[in-house]
């Protein structure tokens, strides 16, 4: 078994070091989540926190890890007797796999001894093992919707249950949760995201010297783990003496109501939902105190308690980056400090604050609307550039985004679960049965009846009990929802340029995103304009990185439609051989029109027929306004076997939309 790498030696992460910390102090703060680039040592500083936790008493033999001295009445395991002598054992921290299956997590029952024998024959699962320890799950943004539901449920109710068909079980799951993440991979569900106590952002340094210091000691750790580690103990054993001394002052810190009312007027300032953020906040602060060895809670507490727990929790849109302007929370700090906490706690008398209604709101630049088919209306009265591919124009702002349709890939697919297409899923509503191929997971319980019930007399029944055997079980077939690819195709040429129409289009692709995000999708960016496309971004599951992208779009030279698509066929053929399984949606934006290279329409034509050859799911969002419309982008649609709406029949609630879906359906 390697040597952990030591706490006390990785080197700057301060936020980061002093949120693990708190959370060995105060486990009710409830958990790290701790974002950063690649290569950062998030992973490094999360498992090393094990070796600073102090052991857990625990009832011998127990797989559940009950408390001796409080057992869990309704252990699998038990009953145990109250009271009694345990056994002690170093703190877990358990790793949970992206891509574990649910019975991994919550553990399996034996459903063919529980069918014909009676017997809850049962396998403890992740969250048995993380019981009173950690749950560690690196890269948690792209943890499955199911295993994200089952985390959600256990962390809130402080148990996990395990159905299957009227069997139950049920044991004790408390655990500290901590993810590590990378932004630029998609980012977490606001369910999940909520559940975490504090958040902490991780970035490598800039500065030669620590740079240095990292990789010294980590070439250190590789040549010789164990001296290593020899090496730093006493800083390790300090620091483990310091939780302990903490952890036994918890108890007597104060937190009076002064410090309460900034906890308050903070959250209020900044609107956070609910009434968690307050709660976390107060259980930080007091960890604060007792880290620092005092018995109250000061502003500087709070302070830095509002850093660490407020970030991912304030309302925003999907597309701002988390974080905390300081110099409000400073000015709330300061309008509810202790001095103005005894009677009154608005000394103005005008019932206003920093976070009032009139203070700190989000400015939303008027636009006009994004959908209305004509576009925005022109701001300089700029034209196309002339035909050569110069006179660039720099880019515009998007339009407000609004509600689209939904767009969907034709079929059932079996890809990653999501939102947006039918697929054959572990969950959703049951459609049929089959043959289990592997571990049993869903039992078809009518089905499996089925099965057994002509052999009964054969296989020597007597009494009421059922004889089932393996191959009688049958595993139930379920239909939900996956999560596609979904590719942007965008025309960023001169044409779409004229009269400003860059802003709602702009616009549009941006509500596509915000839905996109929504469904769980992976989403990438093919741009044209000029002689040439761009991959602007791969495909990714960072829906903020592909709006990022698009902001910062420019606009300007001819139409090279097909080498849109061409690109983004490549794109799709790299792709495919990637992630055979997640099916594709080209959403390609455009008016249609082909002006760059030979033959611009010929070639543009025969590039879309590639698509439909290949059964590529398409939807053509067509751009083209004024009184005279050419119907290009139609008939591109048919060339790619795809349908076309316009920016107006894009939205939810679109009449135009409503009729045509009518018409679609009527046909």
């Amino acid at each position: 078994m390697t040597t952990p790498f030591p706490f006390t030696a990785v080197v700057g992460q301060d936020d980061l070091r002093l949120a693990l910390l708190l959370n060995a102090v105060s486990p009710s703060v409830g958990g790290v989540l701790v974002r950063g680039e690649k290569g950062t040592a998030k992973s490094t500083a999360v498992r090393a926190l094990t070796s600073l936790l102090p052991e857990v008493a625990v009832v011998p033999g127990c797989r559940f890890s009950c408390d001796p001295l409080s057992p869990d009445p309704a252990c699998p395991d038990g009953p145990h007797e109250g009271g009694g002598g345990g056994a002690s054992r170093p703190a877990r921290m358990v790793e949970l796999p992206v891509g574990a299956s649910e019975d991994r997590l919550v553990g399996a029952l034996d459903i063919e001894r529980a069918l014909a024998e009676g017997v809850k024959a049962f396998e403890p699962g992740l969250l048995a093992a993380a019981h009173r320890g950690i749950l560690y799950v690196d890269e948690v943004n792209l943890l499955h919707d199911h295993l994200v539901d089952l985390l959600l449920d256990a962390a809130a109710m402080g148990a996990s249950y395990v159905e299957r068909e009227g069997v139950s079980v049920r044991h004790a799951a408390r655990f500290l949760l901590v993810g590590t993440m990378n932004p630029e991979e998609g980012e977490l569900r606001p369910q999940l995201l909520d559940r975490f106590g504090l958040t902490v952002e991780v970035a490598a340094s800039r500065e030669p010297d620590e740079r240095v210091e990292v990789v010294r000691r980590r070439l250190a750790y590789d040549d010789d783990p164990a001296a290593f580690a020899a090496r730093w103990a006493d800083e390790e054993a300090a620091v483990r003496q310091r939780i302990v001394a903490a952890r036994e002052l918890l108890p007597s810190v104060r937190l009076g109501d002064g410090a309460l009312r900034q906890i308050a007027a903070t959250c209020a300032a900044f609107e956070v939902d609910g009434m968690r953020a307050d709660i976390v906040m107060a259980r930080t602060a007091t960890a604060l105190a007792a880290w620092a060895g005092r018995t109250d809670v000061l502003a500087e507490d709070v302070r830095q308690a509002a850093l660490l727990a407020l970030p991912h929790r304030r309302r925003r849109n999907p597309f701002d980056a988390p974080g905390l302007d300081e110099d409000k929370l400073d000015e709330t700090l300061e309008e509810f400090s202790d001095s103005s906490g005894d009677d009154d706690p608005d000394p103005d008398g005008d019932g206003s604050g920093p976070g009032g209604p009139g203070g700190g709101g989000q400015p939303e630049p008027d636009e006009g609307p994004a959908g209305d088919g004509a576009g925005a209306r022109p701001e300089e009265g700029e034209g196309a550039p002339a035909p050569g591919g110069g006179g660039e124009q720099s880019p515009v702002q998007a339009a407000e985004p609004f509600r689209t349709k939904v767009l969907s890939v034709p079929g059932i697919g079996e890809g990653a679960a999501g939102r947006r297409s039918r697929a054959r899923t572990e969950h959703g509503r049951t459609t049929g049965a089959h043959r289990p191929r592997g571990t049993l997971t869903k039992l078809h319980l009518a089905a499996t009846v089925h099965a057994a019930a002509p052999h009964q007399r054969a296989r020597g029944r007597s009494g009421r009990g059922l004889v089932v055997r393996r191959d009688d079980l049958r595993q139930a077939a379920r239909e939900g929802r996956e999560g596609n690819l979904v590719l942007f195709v965008v025309d960023a040429s001169g044409s779409m340029a004229a009269r400003q129409r860059m802003s709602a289009v702009k616009g549009a692709v941006l509500s596509l995103l915000l839905d996109a995000y929504q469904r769980r999708d992976k989403v990438g960016l093919v741009t044209f304009r000029g002689s040439a496309a761009d991959v602007a971004l791969p495909p990714t599951s960072s829906v903020d990185a592909a709006a990022a992208r698009l902001e910062s779009l420019p606009t300007g030279g001819r139409t090279p439609l097909a080498a849109g698509l061409l690109k983004a066929h490549d794109v799709l053929r790299v792709e495919r051989l990637r992630d055979p399984a997640r099916r594709a949606l080209v959403v390609v934006v455009t008016d249609g029109r082909a002006t760059g290279g030979p033959e611009p329409v010929a070639l543009a034509s025969r590039a879309a027929r590639l698509f439909a050859a290949e059964g590529v799911a398409s939807v053509v969002v067509d751009c083209e306004s004024g009184p005279v419309r050419l119907g290009l982008a139609g008939r591109l649609a048919g060339e790619l076997g795809g349908s076309a709406v316009t920016l107006d029949e894009l939205r939810a609630d679109s009449i135009a939309g409503l009729v045509k879906d009518e018409q679609r359906r009527a046909a």
